[in-house]
């Protein structure tokens, strides 16, 4: 694939697919014209993404909501899960992390990074990629706020935000629910609850609790066909309401979540061989004398020796409000701690190659304290101060077992590893103010700001060490330095992992001076910022308000965890100036409503992380981007018994320079050998991985009355996505297809609302959607090991793949009280 053919073909799809969404836009809106005569309204939807309590059609920004009732009847477990409903939005998962992208725009995986989409519960930034997996509990609701949110949200959230709302507390009474799940195709089963009580007058407390366990859809057939990813979740929450005056009000909640995985969703792949070489399943079974056979299908069958992943999350947090006047000052004081282990046959096959073990610790606090005026006056604000300070940990181990057919590269390697040790800490403060003014009963306009300046340090080391303890580990810092005089050099020379005793890249580090003595890394990092925002709302008629707006966004530097050289480490932060116009509409005598943003967003320094093609991931800023396209959504209650909704997204990504990219295997160098650049490709003028040119979902329920006491629901979800990468190398043997996706459920309840049984159906279609993959680790580096022993010419290599979950039904039931 040529990246010219690439961009004129992503050229022409947009610019078709904008015309068609704009003839389905108008259709749509004829036939809600011609559903006057039915007389059900829409329910008000009411968020607070902006800090108040507001009507959504209010709110000139592009939000999605995603509210309790949809998140219970749908099932949704977590923010993958959530991604179906809300298009421009995509969560993927990774070997070694997390990627959430909005409107194209992610972090990549590296510890290193703040995510692009700010991630909050109940106001409580969850900036690491790992938080994004906590499971969920008794939501209110979730907010997906698309486009950089720098005032309220923060300087980080450059691509987005995601609000997520628990319930908290209430002092009105006794109430709560029990839920229980069964899926019959993963032999899952999940059980929730909560329990909200008031202890006189003034105070209240809310309890809440999850236990999820699940054997997953793939089989390891190199372990007795076990099932695979086995999960095992659990989530402890006390939520406490005290109100000592009408005034004055205070929530405090403390929770623990705790995650666990053996196994994971993933399988081998496409295999490539380039020159005439031998595949990598020959080398495989070269190599083992036929022990080892390499599935490449697409089958949901998997061989490895074995994955786990291990996290708990603890979090503390304390909200006031008190009206003073007609200003409510509010303080959010919150501590967020977790601590993760991977353990990962990270080369993703049955044969002994490589290992790895990790851990990694994090420990935020934050403080805010916001200042709201009344709201309605001609003068309405928001004003505030943050404080952040957190210390993430990494300690990994590269593992070489005794037994590896890496040993045909050196018998040194044999029972040796590098260990690698990352830090990185901060301390963030910011203050933030937002004016509108409220010209006339029809314009209203709004300034922004958020000052912000940061102090971070980080350093990483990598040091060779033998292994005592059977592969892989867990005491990682407990492996002793090598007494090989030769591994080392291996190391760095056959994997490009620069390490203490042997540094053969001759790249600098962050200071810029000579480190060719070792890998052990240190530095300094200090940023300021400022952020401004600027909107104008116009209210057209009673039932259609229009806005148009101008955000300037910011993200953070910082220094690289996963690289294996010393030449990646700092990395710059990253820059977004975003253009916005939108619409919220009512329509058909408030029986529908359209919401549209037709948005640009300009990104500078744009931070990515790629494979190196053996055992690295690399950061690096990528030049310039530029982001635009179209979004809309809304509902139609056609019928007192029919509602119906809708939600798309165009998505047009373009690097507009980006000269560093890695290049895919088998591509050809952009540069010429000698070159500053040469091994690398251009990637100017193309795409990026999870940006599919469309997105969307059609949902629609019907309730039927049943002998005047019940009600059955039938309701379907229509889930479309066009083709997309899943590579950031864009890799064409890593090409996810379009597809479209139905789920359904069919529910009997009470019409008190007091029970619900129902059956829910995912994946009705049997969809095959690749979330994520790469070349498999040490499957060129094997491959050429074993051409060589063999005297054949070329090179091989093949790719691991995720998957999300085929079709599976459940059954679920939830009792009210």
């Amino acid at each position: 694939m040529t990246k010219s053919g690439r961009k004129t073909d992503t050229t022409r799809r947009v610019r078709n697919t904008f015309w068609s969404s704009v003839k389905v836009l108008t259709l749509a809106t004829g036939v809600v014209s011609l559903g006057a005569q039915a007389q059900a309204v829409l329910e008000e939807v009411v968020v607070t993404a902006q800090k108040r309590v507001e009507s959504l059609s209010d709110v000139p920004i592009s939000v999605n909501v995603v509210d309790a009732t949809k998140i219970a009847d749908s099932g949704i477990t977590n923010l993958n899960d959530l991604t179906d409903f809300v298009p421009n939005l995509s969560m993927n998962q990774t070997g070694i992390g997390t990627n959430i992208t909005i409107r194209g725009i992610s972090s990549g995986i590296n510890p290193a990074f703040e995510q692009s989409v700010g991630m909050f519960v109940d106001d409580v930034y969850y900036g690491r990629a790992q938080l994004a997996r906590v499971p969920y509990l008794d939501l209110a609701r979730v907010e997906v706020l698309r486009g950089p949110q720098p005032i309220l949200f923060g300087k980080n959230a450059i691509a987005g935000a995601i609000s997520m709302i628990t319930e908290h507390a209430s002092t009105e009474g006794l109430d709560g629910f029990v839920q229980a799940e069964y899926n019959f195709d993963q032999e899952g089963t999940d059980f929730s609850g909560a329990v909200n009580f008031p202890l006189g007058d003034r105070f209240g407390v809310r309890l809440a609790a999850l236990k999820r366990d699940s054997d997953g859809y793939y089989e390891n057939t190199n372990l007795g066909d076990r099932p695979e990813a086995e999960l095992d979740e659990q989530v402890l929450r006390a939520s406490f309401r005290w109100e000592p005056t009408d005034s004055l009000t205070a929530n405090f909640k403390i929770e623990n979540a705790q995650f666990d995985t053996k196994g994971r969703f993933l399988e081998i792949i496409n295999p490539v061989e380039v020159g005439g070489s031998p595949s990598y399943a020959t080398a495989l079974a070269g190599l083992t004398g036929g022990a080892v056979i390499l599935d490449a299908e697409q089958d949901f069958k998997r061989q490895s020796n074995g994955d786990i992943n291990e996290t708990e999350v603890d979090n503390a947090t304390l909200k006031i409000d008190w009206l003073v006047g007609d200003i409510t000052m509010t303080s959010i004081t919150s501590r967020v701690e977790y601590e993760d282990y991977q353990q990962c046959d990270c080369d993703f096959v049955s044969a002994s190659l490589i290992d790895t073990s990790g851990r990694e610790k994090f420990e935020q606090f934050s403080q805010e304290f916001r200042f709201t005026s009344e709201g309605g006056e001609t003068i309405d604000w928001i004003g505030g101060v943050f404080y952040q300070d957190y210390d993430v940990e990494l300690n990994d181990i590269t593992i070489v077992p005794g037994d590896s057919l890496l040993g045909a590269l050196s018998s040194s390697l044999l029972g040796t590893g590098a260990r690698r040790a990352y830090d990185q800490d901060s301390e963030l403060w910011s203050a933030f103010a937002q004016v509108t003014w409220n010209i006339n009963d029809s314009w209203r306009l709004t300034l922004g700001g958020r000052y912000s300046e940061e102090e971070k340090s980080g350093s990483r080391s990598i040091t060779t060490v033998d292994i005592l303890d059977p592969s892989p580990v867990r005491d990682i810092l407990g492996q002793p330095i090598t007494s090989s005089p030769v591994a080392p050099f291996v190391y760095a020379g056959g994997f490009g992992i620069d390490n203490e005793q042997a540094n053969l890249s001759g790249l600098t580090d962050c200071g810029g001076a000579d480190d060719a003595i070792g890998h052990n890394l240190a530095c300094d990092k200090d940023e300021d910022s400022f952020t401004p925002a600027v909107n104008l709302q116009w209210d057209a008629t009673e039932d259609a308000m229009v806005y148009v707006s101008y955000t300037e966004g910011f993200k953070a530097g910082g220094f690289d965890a996963r690289a294996n050289n010393t030449g990646s480490f700092e990395f710059d932060e990253e820059l977004a100036t975003s253009y916005e116009l939108g619409s919220k509409m009512t329509l058909a005598d408030g029986r529908a409503e359209l919401n549209v943003a037709l948005y640009r967003t300009e990104y500078e320094d744009l931070q990515t992380s790629q494979f190196d093609g053996t055992l690295g991931f690399n950061v690096t800023n990528a030049g310039e981007a530029t982001v635009q396209g179209i979004e809309l959504d809304g509902r139609w209650q056609a019928t007192d018994s029919l509602l119906f909704s809708y939600a798309a997204g165009i998505l047009d990504f373009e690097f507009d320079s980006f000269p560093n990219s890695q290049c895919y295997f088998g591509e050809e160098s952009s540069y010429p050998d000698g070159s500053e650049l040469a091994g690398l490709c251009d990637r100017s003028g193309d795409t990026r991985e999870f940006t599919p040119e469309l997105t969307a979902n059609l949902g629609g329920q019907y309730f039927f009355d049943i002998g005047g006491s019940m009600e059955l629901t039938v309701g379907l979800d229509l889930i479309y996505s066009d083709e997309y990468f899943v590579s950031p190398t864009l890799d064409p043997n890593l090409e996810q297809d379009s597809y479209t996706k139905l789920n359904g459920r069919i529910a009997l309840a009470d019409n008190e609302g007091r029970w619900q049984v129902a059956v829910l159906f995912e994946n009705i279609t049997d969809e095959e959607i690749l979330t994520f993959g790469n070349q498999a680790p040490t499957s060129t580096t094997l491959s050429g090991a074993f051409n060589n022993a063999i005297g054949a010419p070329g090179v091989a290599t093949a790719y691991y793949g995720f998957y999300t979950a085929p079709y599976n039904v459940a059954l679920q039931a939830r009792y009210n009280f």
